[in-house]
């Protein structure tokens, strides 16, 4: 999720990114640490909407998205579920989210795509991975069992309050899908222009 604080007095991912237009390199993001999640969301955002900014890591989210509701930094992309009670209390402001769809926990909060910025989608998930030799009836079964347990209302109903939305894949197309985000991420490194250090 894209986050702002309230006294930035931005409403919109439109607002800030004219806001970055406008001063060049002046406005800088957090993010839980180089190479993270929410970094290379931020990165993929920046590089879609085509502004230039500081990036400024920190040890964890926790820390990234304090000092953004403080104002000492600007924006972060922050996981749904740590910044979903200060939005909801008013000490941040949502301005879009990155997953591909709409967030559950947040319907009226655009996604980054329906704001105008195309390939700026990145999908925070968690997957479930076995050893490479594990027999595929075993593969099949946990995947079975699985998803009926993430179909469950209750299961359902607990990770909406979460702001977390199921992705059931088949196993095949599981594989298929971190293939792709390997690739994806490979690229987005280089056009952001990141290095180990």
């Amino acid at each position: 999720m894209l986050v702002v604080a309230p006294a930035a007095n931005i409403r919109s991912a439109q607002a800030l990114v004219a806001a970055a237009r406008f001063r060049p390199g002046g406005l800088n993001y957090a993010s839980g640490g180089s190479g993270s999640a929410t970094h290379l969301n931020a990165e993929r955002f920046r590089l879609s909407a085509g502004f230039d900014g500081v990036h400024v890591p920190f040890k964890g989210g926790p820390e990234a998205l304090a000092e953004v509701m403080s104002g000492r930094v600007d924006f972060v992309f922050s996981p749904i579920l740590p910044s979903l009670p200060f939005i909801r209390e008013g000490k941040a402001v949502a301005l879009g989210v990155s997953t591909s769809k709409r967030a559950s926990a947040l319907p009226d909060v655009p996604t980054t795509i329906e704001a105008g910025f195309a390939n700026s989608d990145y999908n925070f998930w968690v997957g479930m991975f076995v050893p490479a030799k594990t027999p595929r009836e075993v593969v099949e079964r946990l995947h079975r069992e699985t998803a009926r347990v993430l179909k469950s209302p209750e299961i359902q109903t607990k990770l909406s309050s979460f702001g977390a939305d199921p992705m059931l894949m088949q196993p095949s197309e599981f594989d298929t899908y971190v293939r792709d985000e390997i690739a994806t991420n490979e690229m987005l490194v280089k056009a952001a222009g990141l290095a180990a250090k």
